[in-house]
């Protein structure tokens, strides 16, 4: 993320702090989804253009749809969202449903309609369930895009993507060879056995392993906790007594690397994790020491991903691009993107690399998200 953008979040999430004395993550950062009741409830956010703009992106409303209330990687996409809005000029509507399923964000997308958006930019908890809601909506021309998690092809223009399918799995086994020096047994501690994002990634993993380099690494097991903190906990403990040469456990999943961190801190154990984790979970779990479980780990940058979210659904409005495979298009003071073939025959736009949190950052990053 620019340094430019964490400043001033750090900046605002301290001020909260010295005038409130105590807060949670989602009050710490001087962002309006963040601070309103109004999330909670799942009603609208509005940002108001500045005064004065009066270019074609002024006059456009963006919106923002998340997968619910109180989730904090999606408030901090909101936040990413409302500020690149921001900067266009527009005015933004930021709509966290009450709870994270289809029928609650094809109610919100149903409001979102009546009020005539121009976009409609929507982290999906189905891929295909909101498709007629959507179709309604590119019916009354408004432009539709998903961001992280996608919706179905004929549902939108195109797709954000947090990071490529194979970036992932690089990052995550050059993760594994390097925290077990390029030899050994290591596991694998997914969410479940269903889940599309977690089965590519792990493929991509296999696949890179073929790599000479990687022949003295050994994949014992692949577990799935099914993305519960008692049972990812349970297939953690159930890794450690089968395999005591285990050297490294990957989960990559947030519910799982949590949990997972915290079996094996509690147990000093030797093994070490690693994956994709929220730096708010596992801040406590990161060091390059033996008294932590996890010397470093990997997620997205969610306020760049909303941000690029909103610049999406600006070029889409403007009509600098269609969601064709080649388009291009500038993202403000984030560079040029170019929209590409996206696994599932549609296309997307990928952010970027995945972040790696470390003990050089963590304190930092665990008052974002």
């Amino acid at each position: 993320m620019k340094k430019k953008v964490l400043s001033i979040i750090l900046s605002a999430a301290m001020a909260a702090t010295l005038l409130a004395g105590c807060g949670n993550a989602a009050q710490e950062t001087n962002t309006p989804a963040a601070e309103t009741p109004a999330e909670e409830t799942g009603e609208t956010e509005e940002t108001e253009a500045p005064a004065g703009e009066t270019d074609s992106e002024g006059g456009a409303v963006y919106a923002f749809v998340s997968k619910s209330a109180g989730n904090p990687f999606n408030e901090r996409q909101a936040a990413g969202f409302e500020e690149a809005v921001a900067d266009l000029g527009g005015t933004a509507i930021v709509k966290h449903p009450e709870a994270a399923t289809a029928d609650a964000q094809i109610s919100v997308i149903q409001s979102l309609i009546s009020q005539e958006v121009d976009s409609i930019c929507v982290a999906a908890n189905d891929e295909n369930a909101l498709e007629p809601a959507l179709r309604e909506a590119a019916d009354a021309g408004i432009k539709v895009c998903s961001v992280d998690s996608t919706v179905n092809v004929a549902s939108r223009l195109t797709h954000v993507n947090q990071a490529g399918v194979t970036e992932i799995g690089q990052c995550l086994m050059d993760a594994v060879y390097d925290i077990t020096g390029g030899e050994g047994q290591w596991a694998i501690l997914s969410a479940t056995s269903q889940a599309a994002n977690q089965n590519a990634w792990i493929e991509s993993m296999k696949s890179i392993m073929e790599d000479e380099k990687y022949a003295g690494l050994e994949l014992v097991e692949v577990a799935y906790g099914d993305d519960e903190p008692i049972k990812s906990t349970d297939q953690t403990q159930a890794l450690l007594q089968k395999y005591p040469d285990l050297k490294v456990i990957c989960a990559p999943t947030t519910v799982g690397i949590a949990a997972a961190a915290k079996v094996l801190q509690d147990q000093k154990s030797s093994v070490k994790l690693t994956g994709l984790g929220l730096p708010s979970e596992m801040a406590e779990y990161i060091g390059d020491d033996d008294a932590h479980s996890c010397p470093y780990m990997f997620l997205w940058n969610p306020i760049d991903l909303g941000r690029l979210g909103a610049y999406t659904s600006a070029a889409l409005v403007n009509g600098d691009i269609t969601g064709a495979e080649g388009d291009t298009f500038t993202a403000g003071d984030m560079g040029d993107y170019t929209i590409v073939k996206a696994g599932d025959g549609g296309t997307e736009i990928i952010l970027g690399a995945p972040f790696k949190f470390d003990p050089s950052n963590i304190e930092e990053w665990k008052e974002v998200y």
